[in-house]
């Protein structure tokens, strides 16, 4: 790639600890050696993005995922998030909807002036139109490209069909419309093959596929820093830490993951006391009070130990207010014996990534995407098959038990399994992979963008005189 472009990324948040926050940043890691200029915009900085220099951001608080308009235009054009279940009119409805078009030109303008006066060239939009949980945000993002004709690359994690919560909603058209676009002159992204089927299928575009990577060259282990996890959290040499490396959201499927510790607990009683699982993120943009709950009477039922820390880890290493030491997910990774990742649903799986970049074993369920974009590379998994029962529990075979038993006692054969996964997820799933992706994409797209370079310019020129 000869051409060098200054980017921009919008997003709802970004430097936090879920997935669409980490590939922003593997993203910018990889443009940055490439040698493009990297800008940010986002409703929230969660914690220090020291990727971006602070002269080159921009915060804009409402398109936050948890801006009080965000939850105001939600209560609103969402039923099932409507917490008193009241009635909305039909005029109401149409009011909501005006003063979203009115504050997303708005913002959208205030992005523009951004753009024009940092030279920027091209946008890349991170889940701020496949999910409306950044409304303002999705729609000032489709008017930059419709009306501004900026050239804008769409990065698709997951879509807001998927989500039950958003599918019965009273702006159907609205996220019809913008959710993806369907616009001449823009670029979508998609995480997986499943991805881009459904997206050709339903809107008639066709996305390129850049799976979510990891740095196999610089990847986490035991160091001086996160050595002291265990004694820091309280655990002792011989407990056996089994750690959920997810947020606390039920598509996560945590339940089956306390089924899972409890039952290779039954079945293999002297691993009983030394159990212990761990669940290291917070509950992210999803929250539900009831689910935590019966996450806790399982593990009760089940005699698991269950921690929640994700007050001690951040997306970077540093202290708390009261100068404790803070941990990223990968350092925790890292000092698990394994790692259990039981979803129903997943976009790609990035924490699986980051388990075997670590070295750790992996429990998976076999969900789509693992099924369509990542069994198929013979990874050395212990697998459990997404089967459910009519209590709508994940069918946990006693083979699975058994060979995370055997895992656990034999270092050998804990090894090969490692090593083997490392090595394949290296060659399919690495910076390589990501670099060689990114700079298809953007040579691809190269043409737009120095289009919409001239249209700034030219804009820029404009609003100087």
């Amino acid at each position: 790639m000869n051409e060098k472009f200054r980017i921009v990324f919008i997003a709802g948040k970004l430097g936090d600890v879920d997935g669409v926050s980490l590939e922003v940043e593997k993203w910018i890691d990889v443009l940055k050696n490439e040698g493009h200029e990297i800008y940010a915009i986002s409703g929230k900085f969660c914690h220090n993005l020291v990727t971006v220099p602070e002269d080159h951001r921009l915060l804009i608080d409402d398109i936050s995922f948890d801006s009080p308009l965000q939850h105001e235009y939600e209560q609103m054009v969402f039923p099932f998030l409507n917490k008193f279940q009241t009635y909305i009119s039909e005029e109401k409805l149409k009011a909501t909807a005006e003063d979203m078009n009115h504050k997303s030109s708005y913002i959208a303008d205030s992005i523009f002036e951004f753009i024009q006066s940092n030279s920027i060239d091209v946008v890349v939009a991170q889940n701020t139109n496949a999910m409306p949980m950044t409304l303002l945000g999705g729609l000032a993002v489709y008017k930059l490209c419709s009306e501004k004709r900026i050239a804008t690359i769409f990065h698709h994690h997951d879509f807001w069909w998927e989500r039950s919560r958003f599918v019965n909603s009273a702006i159907e058209t609205i996220l019809s419309k913008t959710m993806p676009p369907q616009i001449p002159g823009i670029e979508h992204v998609v995480l997986s093959n499943y991805a881009s089927h459904i997206l050709r299928s339903i809107k008639r575009v066709h996305p390129r596929i850049i799976p979510n990577c990891e740095d196999f060259d610089n990847p986490v282990i035991k160091d001086e820093y996160n050595s002291d996890f265990r004694k820091e959290l309280g655990f002792k040499d011989e407990d056996i830490l089994v750690l959920q490396p997810t947020r606390i959201v039920q598509r996560k499927r945590i339940e089956d993951s306390v089924r899972f510790v409890g039952k290779l607990g039954m079945r293999h009683p002297k691993l009983m006391r030394r159990l212990h699982l761990i669940i290291s993120l917070y509950q992210g943009d999803e929250p539900d009070e009831n689910y935590i709950a019966q996450i806790k009477t399982l593990a009760d039922e089940y005699e698991v130990p269950l921690h929640f820390i994700s007050n001690r880890v951040a997306s970077t290493r540093g202290t708390t207010d009261s100068g404790k030491k803070m941990y990223t997910n990968r350092d925790v990774i890292a000092n698990a014996d394994f790692v259990t990742y039981l979803p129903i649903w997943e976009g790609f799986g990035n924490a699986l990534l980051e388990a075997v970049a670590a070295k750790v074993p992996v429990v998976t369920s076999t969900y789509l995407v693992y099924k369509t974009d990542i069994r198929v590379h013979d990874f050395n998994m212990i697998e459990v098959h997404d089967n459910y029962n009519n209590k709508n529990e994940l069918v946990i075979p006693d083979d699975a038990l058994d060979k995370i038993n055997d895992i656990l006692h034999d270092p050998q054969k804990r090894t090969e399994m490692i090593e083997q996964n490392f090595r394949i997820a290296k060659e399919h799933f690495g910076y390589d992979t990501l670099k060689n992706c990114l700079n298809q994409l953007f040579d691809d797209y190269s043409y737009e963008i120095l289009a919409s370079r001239k249209k700034i310019q030219k804009s820029r020129e404009e609003f100087s005189v």
